[in-house]
């Protein structure tokens, strides 16, 4: 019997142990998508922020420093390209004819939509106060960013479409191109 009254107790305090937990490995899952697509969407916000933000700034500028801001916000050559663009047919030393531009930029830029004879972003040579009332992104390829854009003028009641190309080099967003109308004669 002391037999038995001892087993069960063995068995009592046994049984009384807390077992140690098996580690269970947890694998959470992201609702909103994959990484990839998080980051993605996060430099297109940014994108999408360095670009209205410094369309907005470069308006509200003094004029004398226009030509800086517009060298500083965009790559070399589009800065050189709209350079050229913007004195077409001017008379001014360097400038080129219509022909002579198209020639010089047909492997790069889209000659059609350069804005020829107009100024950087805005047709318009006089404005006031220059908004950003729409822009968003069309498409996305790495890190170049396509935004239709749209830039306003409430005071003058001018509106500017536009489609901007950011991209990002050397960890800096940059314009690499600007597609807007030509002033039709």
């Amino acid at each position: 019997m002391t037999k038995k009254i001892f087993i069960i107790g063995a068995l009592a305090i046994l049984s009384c142990k807390e077992r140690p937990k098996k580690e269970t490995a947890e694998i959470s899952v992201q609702q909103s998508g994959s990484a990839v697509y998080d980051d993605e969407k996060k430099e297109t916000d940014e994108a999408h922020n360095w670009l209205e933000t410094h369309i907005e700034n470069y308006f509200a500028r003094d004029l004398g420093n226009l030509d800086k801001m517009m060298k500083d916000m965009t790559t070399k050559d589009y800065y050189d390209y709209k350079s050229d663009a913007m004195n077409v047919d001017m008379d001014v030393d360097g400038s080129l004819t219509q022909k002579e531009f198209e020639q010089k930029w047909k492997t790069k830029f889209d000659t059609s939509k350069a804005g020829v004879g107009v100024g950087f972003l805005i047709t318009g040579q006089d404005w006031d106060s220059i908004k950003v009332v729409k822009c968003q992104l069309i498409s996305q390829k790495g890190e170049e960013f396509l935004f239709d854009v749209i830039l306003s003028d409430a005071s003058h009641q001018l509106s500017y479409p536009i489609k901007v190309k950011v991209i990002k080099e050397n960890n800096e967003f940059l314009i690499a191109d600007v597609l807007q109308e030509d002033i039709q004669p």
